[in-house]
């Protein structure tokens, strides 16, 4: 198993490993290792996540601009099939808004999340993300809109975004084309991820934990794409049924797989900026809390017009109040220092860029 008493010798240990050996030490942490083992693991990921990023939290400001999405994933609660979702879209006025409202509370980054809305073209996305560049020069900004063709991500680089997010879901091709419908494709959802990389833009990847058809095999899989890409930002988070989707009757699973999961993932890809996800937090605090001692080092507090927030419904009881929105700031910034941690609300870039 992992040398603990010697973190270098524990990540090169995982980096040497191929698809079989790393299988076989995800398969160990979740079923065999007992407390102390697994306590011996976090405090490996503690080690690297404090080596590059201290004890520091970074916010982000959250805005979730469209529930419209051409896309039909199995898993999404706002899948294009679903017609029971309550569609709405930002306009542009009204995303500048909840940015000037994040910046009125401290935030240097935001992060326009939302379905691939074919309303939103390279001509008004771009109008809109150079609008908050100009109003908010010394913020970052972060998109999460998903497939786009390579002129159109240049255009957005070109008009000041910073950072895109499109989690690759799965490296495993039988198990993507389980997750999704035909007419959407594995290699693209991994070519788009290689533009952004060409592109130079902090690039984020990841996947859900413990989703339908997911085994081990497949999350050694996601864990050795992830190491080689060398992400700048990962997200990571429990697969949550929603409703009104095909996955309805799908049940949650261990919570702790994703924690053990995001300890292993910030030893392997040790400057990864890597969120303790809203998904975590709608289970039970405490996994968002042990996912930030453990292992994460961001927090996305939603400043999303509040009247929305319940329409961007991916999946069952997605929180939005309470430690999930921005008006609780404070409350977050005492649950941080009662943690140990510290809120930064500084943009809050990769560690090879600050």
């Amino acid at each position: 198993m992992l040398d603990y008493n010697n973190p270098t010798v524990a990540r090169e240990q995982l980096l040497q490993c191929n698809n079989s050996s790393l299988a076989t030490i995800i398969e160990y942490y979740f079923t065999q290792a007992n407390i102390n083992e697994i306590e011996k693991l976090y405090t490996l990921s503690r080690y690297f996540r404090n080596k590059y990023y201290s004890n520091k939290v970074y916010f982000r400001g959250l805005i979730e601009i469209s529930s419209y999405c051409k896309q039909d994933c199995y898993y999404c609660g706002i899948r294009k099939s679903n017609k029971k979702a309550n569609r709405y879209r930002l306009d542009r006025k009204t995303i500048l808004e909840c940015c000037e409202k994040g910046n009125k509370l401290g935030f240097k980054t935001f992060v326009l999340q939302g379905g691939e809305d074919p309303f939103f073209t390279k001509d008004i996305m771009s109008d809109i993300c150079s609008s908050i560049k100009k109003q908010f020069p010394k913020s970052a900004l972060t998109l999460s809109i998903g497939e786009l063709d390579y002129d159109f991500y240049k255009k957005l680089k070109e008009n000041g975004v910073d950072r895109f997010l499109l989690r690759h879901e799965t490296a495993t091709k039988s198990h993507y084309e389980k997750l999704h419908p035909p007419f959407m494709s594995f290699d693209n959802r991994q070519n788009c991820l290689k533009i952004l990389k060409e592109l130079k833009y902090q690039t984020g990847a990841g996947f859900m934990v413990d989703s339908p058809f997911q085994n081990i095999e497949t999350i050694a899989n996601d864990l050795i794409f992830l190491k080689n890409l060398n992400p700048e930002m990962i997200g990571m988070g429990p697969f949550l049924p929603h409703k009104d989707t095909p996955f309805k009757n799908f049940k949650i699973l261990n919570i702790n797989h994703t924690l053990i999961l995001l300890a292993l993932v910030r030893i392997l890809v040790p400057k990864a900026l890597i969120p303790a996800t809203t998904a975590l937090a709608t289970v039970d605090k405490k996994y968002s809390d042990l996912a930030l001692i453990n292992s994460a080092n961001v927090i996305m507090p939603n400043l999303s017009p509040p009247n929305h927030r319940k329409d961007y419904s991916l999946y069952n009881n997605k929180k939005s109040w309470g430690n999930e929105s921005a008006q609780q700031i404070s409350n977050i910034t005492k649950n941080l220092n009662n943690l140990n941690l510290c809120a930064d609300f500084s943009r809050g870039d990769y560690f090879d860029l600050q």
